[in-house]
């Protein structure tokens, strides 16, 4: 019979699940018994939750979060796909990311650490018209990308005249929460309505060029904070990166970016 109580060994066989599966997800809050014996404390379910306790497992398998799928069971059907393909886009973008770092490990398993020129001199005063933005470090190609694409056609509503290349400006560390900024140089002149300017000091720094995807900068960034370290300078911020040769221009493997690091002669 369908109102039938099943006790929780029955209820584990008929949705292919272990007792302890069943007493996890109790005891997590995420599907309770529909009743518990008071003198024995066995635990009795009905055949209608088999849907909820099949649903649990497949997501606990695809490593959703025990909170998310607390969510998805007490939505209703568009909160629950919404949740859903919130969870799918975070996926991609952590399959993004492992396929990046796989590339990277075989770049490096393939040749070592690959030699970077790195070089001393000096850098002019530079006056940039910018758009901030605040990320995360695995968000930051997607918000320069926002970055360009707001700052480009301000530029040219305003009449404003740059001078490529466009430019990327960092903090030294990559913090959870943090803000970058995407430039484009501009004359020395008054300020344009619609614009934020940003002035970076000239002096000292330590450059080197990367020639490849963005997502091996890190190895170009090893051999220029290297150097600084074994010189004896202090990195300042931000860190710049100008791109001379970006996605529109050419594929990833010949993309062109020259990374430059303000420094200081150490003081100790």
């Amino acid at each position: 019979m369908r109102n039938e109580l099943l006790t929780i060994g029955r209820f584990a066989r008929l949705c292919r699940l272990s007792v302890k599966q069943l007493r996890h997800y109790d005891d997590m809050g995420l599907l309770a018994p529909i009743r518990v014996d008071a003198g024995s404390g066995y635990r009795y379910y009905a055949p209608e939750q088999a849907r909820d306790a099949l649903t649990i497992a497949l997501l606990r398998e695809m490593d959703l979060p025990l909170a998310v799928i607390a969510q998805a069971l007490a939505a209703g059907p568009e909160r629950r796909a919404g949740i859903m393909r919130a969870e799918r886009d975070r996926l991609a973008e952590r399959i993004s990311r492992d396929q990046a770092r796989l590339e990277l490990l075989e770049r490096l398993a393939q040749g070592g650490l690959p030699g970077y020129e790195v070089r001393l001199g000096r850098e002019p005063e530079r006056r940039l018209a910018v758009a901030r933005a605040v990320c995360t470090p695995a968000e930051i190609g997607t918000r320069v990308e926002e970055c360009a694409g707001r700052l480009l056609p301000v530029l040219g509503r305003t009449g404003t005249a740059w001078e490529p290349p466009l430019w990327g400006l960092y903090p030294l560390d990559l913090e959870e929460r943090m803000e970058i900024s995407v430039g484009a140089q501009t004359p020395q002149e008054e300020d344009m309505p619609g614009l934020e300017f940003e002035v970076l000091p000239g002096g000292l720094v330590a450059e080197t060029m990367h020639i490849g995807p963005y997502t091996q900068l890190p190895l170009a960034y090893h051999a220029l904070f290297a150097a600084i370290h074994e010189r004896g300078l202090r990195p300042q911020a931000p860190v710049r990166e100008a791109y001379l040769v970006g996605p529109a221009q050419a594929p990833p493997e010949e993309l062109t970016t020259r990374l430059i690091i303000p420094v200081q002669e150490s003081t100790t």
